[in-house]
């Protein structure tokens, strides 16, 4: 036998245990690449997909749900300073505001913040300030929520003989979510809602400087509607008192629906009454001619 065929023979007869090895190194080295591929991957798409869910927060709290931190004691025990809400901004879109509701507004150019704040010191701190009050970490100088008193057309008035506020003469019995030992006012006021406009107190009466406080601004104290953001229909944080905010009962009473449509329809009876007789007259006097 050659030396070749000798050593062609030693090859053959090499224990299966060493190319199982070789095998298993070559596995090990395939997947360890595997792995880095995959981590460098993924830390590669991070900012990518940072970027997507700050753009679609951005969206969702633009057009459909956005946070809102309650910075002052005016809508106690209903809600607590420093609660945090979502408030809905498409409800609006398809229902006019009611009587009842919890509204966020902006207060920009008319009203003064209910509660002083620092401005930023820095354009970094600034940057994280609005972002901040942007998914309501943090408040905002010129933002409020306060309860829908009165609605277009409403009349309201404090008090009557039993000191309850009423709406289009019709009283509310605000028990359910007023301050405990509040009164409903301890301020005299009547109005007459305008166009466009709205009525709003906070729950917390003897804190609040809601529309009572603001009588002598333009409007009377009231809020324009298109200044509403939307509505807070949900406590969030803390979690131990997360909880709906629905409609009070006392703002279903049929009777303020049908005294302010009484109220709307008064001027024109009047007008009908006024001109009857006057097309009579004009009739009787062709016929005479």
């Amino acid at each position: 036998m050659t030396s070749e065929d000798q050593a062609c023979d030693a090859a053959s007869r090499r224990p299966v245990e060493d190319e199982v090895d070789v095998v298993a190194e070559d596995t090990k080295k395939t997947a360890k690449g595997g792995k880095d591929k995959k981590k460098g991957s993924f830390w590669r798409e991070l900012p990518v997909l940072i970027v997507v869910a700050l753009v679609l927060a951005f969206l969702i709290k633009s057009f459909i749900v956005q946070a809102f931190y309650i910075p002052s004691e005016s809508m106690e025990n209903t809600l607590l300073k420093n609660d945090r809400v979502l408030v809905n901004k498409l409800v609006y879109h398809v229902r006019d505001i009611e009587r009842g509701d919890v509204v966020v507004f902006s207060g920009v150019d008319s009203w003064d913040g209910e509660v002083q704040f620092e401005e930023p010191s820095n354009p970094v701190a600034a940057f994280f300030h609005a972002v901040g009050t942007a998914f309501g970490v943090v408040p905002g100088e010129k933002d409020y929520i306060k309860r829908v008193i009165g609605v277009p057309g409403d009349t309201v008035k404090c008090c009557d003989d039993k000191g309850r506020v009423t709406v289009n003469g019709v009283p509310l019995d605000e028990e359910s979510y007023l301050y405990p030992g509040d009164v409903p006012s301890q301020k005299s006021f009547e109005i007459k809602v305008p166009k466009g406009r709205l009525w709003v107190m906070g729950d917390h009466r003897q804190v609040s400087l809601d529309s009572r406080e603001h009588q002598s601004d333009p409007g009377g104290g009231t809020i324009p509607v298109d200044q509403v953001i939307g509505r807070a229909f949900v406590i969030v944080w803390p979690f131990s008192r997360a909880t709906t905010l629905p409609i009070p009962d006392t703002f279903s009473q049929p009777a303020l629906g049908a005294a302010a449509a009484l109220g709307g329809a008064v001027p024109l009876l009047g007008g009908v009454a006024g001109a009857v007789p006057l097309v009579l007259w004009r009739r009787r006097r062709r016929a005479r001619r």
